[in-house]
């Protein structure tokens, strides 16, 4: 049986629905699940109606919300386009919730335009983790040659400074049971220090040896195959080279950097801790280039594959 898979389209006045379309009318792709299309029909037919038309006969599923006024234009910042690109994932979520789909894939949406709705709003991640009621969601961001999960993400560097052992565990659990749905049976997982060569023994601060090392120590106990707290500036390279599987890191940025810079148009942004599968592309809704045909779909497809895997996956365990 193949997956029943949701996929969100973003703010409709940006990009996402061009690369929605596109990665849809990827032919192998479009056969790996079942799809289900959210988002308003006039953003699809806006971004390129002839690929929308072309892909009314090909099995999809098409879910408009209607959510969208007389003003909606491409490119345009608008409250009205955040609270519909937020009401996109909240059908996905729910869909998800009530087993309805077995995965979720959403394109990007813009936090000023859903401010300007007048809804508080982090993330895609703290959204869907309230909707499907978990306290513990964390990021894991996918590439082919690297897997970087967060201990904190959008918080303050000072606050992330603040290291708390009960949560570096959680993270290590959480990361290695997703990165098992990704095909690792027994991931290798190395695990940050915060501070400059993990702290050198104590002489750049006292985190690495006082936190992270008991904590990695109780994540082995637990049967996890994990080591460090190892020297952020060497330890991604290892990773790459194929000496880890999977890396914890300790705050937004640390993570971040090394996987973007590795590869920023095939990275995918899964959201991990909470009870549904959710993945995404990890780019913004680039208004700039809305509605000119230009937007690559690479993201998207990538996101879209690594959610039929480990729905796949889940589902054959």
């Amino acid at each position: 049986m193949k997956p029943k898979i949701a996929i969100t389209i973003g703010d409709p006045a940006g990009i996402g629905p061009e690369i929605t379309l596109k990665a849809l009318s990827d032919e192998g792709l479009r056969a790996a699940a079942d799809w289900i299309a959210v988002g308003d029909r006039r953003a699809l037919e806006t971004a390129d109606a002839a690929a929308y038309a072309e892909l009314q006969t090909t099995g999809i599923t098409w879910r408009d919300p209607q959510m969208l006024d007389s003003d909606f234009a491409m490119g345009k910042l608008s409250g009205v386009c955040g609270r519909a690109g937020l009401e996109y994932v909240k059908i996905a979520t729910l869909m998800c919730v009530h087993r309805e789909a077995d995965a979720m894939v959403t394109a990007p949406l813009n936090k000023e335009a859903v401010t300007m709705a007048g809804i508080p709003f982090s993330g895609h991640t703290e959204y869907i983790a309230e909707l499907s009621g978990s306290s513990e969601s964390r990021m894991l961001l996918v590439s082919e040659r690297l897997r970087v999960a967060h201990v904190t993400t959008h918080v303050s560097l000072r606050r992330a400074c603040d290291v708390n052992p009960d949560r570096i565990v959680r993270t290590i659990q959480i990361a290695t049971d997703s990165v098992k749905l990704m095909g690792f049976a027994e991931p290798r997982v190395a695990v940050c220090g915060l501070n400059p060569h993990a702290g050198e023994h104590g002489l750049f601060g006292t985190e690495d040896e006082e936190f992270i090392a008991p904590a990695i120590a109780r994540a082995q106990a637990l049967g996890i195959r994990a080591s460090g707290p190892h020297a952020a500036d060497t330890l991604f390279l290892q990773a790459v080279r194929g000496a880890y599987d999977l890396v914890i890191a300790m705050y937004h940025d640390q993570g971040h950097i090394p996987i973007k810079l590795l590869d920023f148009e095939r990275t995918v942004n899964v959201s991990i801790g909470i009870p549904i599968i959710r993945t995404s592309v990890d780019h913004g809704t680039a208004f700039d280039i809305a509605g000119k045909g230009i937007a690559g779909a690479d993201n998207m497809k990538a996101a879209m594959r690594l959610a039929v895997t480990m729905a796949t996956s889940r589902a054959t365990a």
